[in-house]
């Protein structure tokens, strides 16, 4: 339980809370106030005093409002740390973008994560080869932008999977869904300005049937001169005729995602496919020349350390030009979170050490990051780069430094302005794909008011 006097910090501070495994059952109560340039905080945990003070010097009132949450976020995490004997690996960071936040402060943000904010220096490391890998793709030209187009729909649902798809066998409106798609796409594209790449995700967008793929690309239009990706996703999905329109219209990338390489996980995932599909269609498209990402995910239930590494192992013998390893996460509409409700960290932070350690060894640099609520671990979703491949799309997405004109059902909009309060304004389209189609004409209108 907590108490706190300063109640519209009450969300930020539970966020802090659920970073401890057993957290909630204590009796937590925080105060905290301002004088000037000094924030003072109090925790009581279980009746165990800590008192915190900080300096910090501001110039505006939204500058003040910031430090007051960081501090007293601070404050319980090192409460909660001592009163425990726990220390995360993130130390008192909840945001879901360490990377943003390092840019934000300079040549100085290794000492901001390390003495500020607690992070590890394991970490820190992370985030350092990252801005690395980043140099000469980051850019700050606010002109930029990526073009998103979403299909929600999939041959079948992982037990994991929260996107908001469908089951392709069962869907409704499917033609209706696509010629509301290639609309929107048609009336978004004179929106872009300078494009730096386009991302066709899901869903699985290569489960539609051929016919309304071609479609769906064709409104996004042939060889454009940018990366271009579309998630291939499932072997079960991808065949040779699949591959050749996709090369035909300029597709530069693909995204072949395994998950694990371990068959009896597939099944429990509800995959219909085996991991040796995955390797025989992997090599399928390499005969494309496509550049590939593979997805791994630590921490799938059932899954030891053991597991964990075969998969990586198998996975890095492909030698795809991206590996990204993704912590497994409670996500609300995922059928795993219905029966769990935290997931433990057990053996998830050794295999998300191993994947560091063997990636870069191999060659492999991290070079985008992630966070998201309810991990295992309290860690994050990392991707590994050979030289030279990053994706374009993920490090823009990611790092929030371009426009991204997305359409679909679920799809977000976000804008920059880097002269306005609020830098990045969103806009989401309705989840609901029927909702999506008859309301159409008044998201683009909306798209229309954000860009332009």
């Amino acid at each position: 339980m907590l108490i706190t006097d300063a109640p519209f910090l009450k969300p930020d501070l539970l966020e802090v809370v659920n970073l401890f495994e057993g957290a909630e059952n204590l009796e937590i109560v925080h105060a905290a106030h301002a004088e000037g340039f000094y924030f003072f905080n109090r925790v009581t945990v279980n009746g165990r005093d800590y008192g915190y003070e900080n300096e910090k010097s501001f110039s505006t009132p939204l500058e003040n409002k910031r430090y007051f949450k960081r501090f007293a976020k601070l404050s319980v995490y090192k409460a909660l740390s001592e009163y425990l004997g726990v220390s995360m690996p993130w130390g008192a960071l909840t945001g879901i973008r360490p990377t943003k936040l390092a840019y934000t402060h300079g040549d100085g943000y290794e000492k901001f994560l390390t003495e500020e904010m607690l992070v590890s220096p394991k970490k820190v490391e992370v985030v350092k080869r990252i801005i690395g890998a980043q140099r000469g793709i980051y850019s700050t030209d606010t002109s930029n932008a990526d073009f998103f187009v979403g299909i929600p729909f999939c041959p079948s649902r992982c037990a994991y999977c929260s996107f908001v798809s469908s089951e392709i066998s069962k869907a409704k409106n499917l033609d209706l869904y696509v010629e509301t798609l290639v609309r929107e796409i048609e009336e978004s594209k004179p929106i872009i300005k300078n494009l730096r790449s386009i991302y066709v995700g899901g869903g699985t967008p290569v489960s539609l049937p051929k016919p309304l793929l071609l479609r769906v690309l064709g409104a996004i239009g042939k060889n454009p001169g940018v990366e271009y990706t579309v998630e291939a996703g499932r072997p079960d999905c991808i065949d040779r005729e699949v591959l050749s329109i996709l090369k035909d219209f300029g597709v530069t990338r693909i995204c072949v995602n395994p998950q694990t390489f371990n068959d009896v996980t597939l099944e429990l995932l509800g995959r219909k496919h085996a991991a040796s599909d995955v390797i025989e269609k992997f090599y399928l498209a390499k005969e494309f020349g496509f550049d590939i990402n593979t997805d791994l995910i630590a921490g799938l239930t059932g899954e030891n350390f053991g597991m964990f590494r075969y998969s990586l192992d198998k996975a890095l013998s492909l030698r795809p030009e991206n590996i990204t390893v993704h912590t497994l996460c409670l996500k609300k509409g995922a059928k795993l979170k219905e029966n769990t409700s935290r997931l433990s960290s057990g053996e998830v932070s050794e295999m998300v050490d191993y994947a560091f350690e063997t990636l870069t060894a191999a060659g492999y640099e991290p070079y985008y990051l992630y966070r998201q609520k309810y991990m295992a671990g309290n860690l994050e979703n990392t991707g590994y780069t050979l030289p030279g491949k990053a994706c374009v799309y993920n490090i823009d997405i990611m790092e929030e430094i371009a426009q991204n004109v997305a359409c679909g059902a679920n799809a977000v909009s976000k804008a920059i302005n880097e002269n306005a309060e609020t830098k990045i304004v969103r806009y989401g389209a309705p989840k609901d794909i029927k909702t999506y189609i008859e309301k159409i004409d008044e998201i683009i209108e909306e798209k229309r008011k954000l860009f332009l």
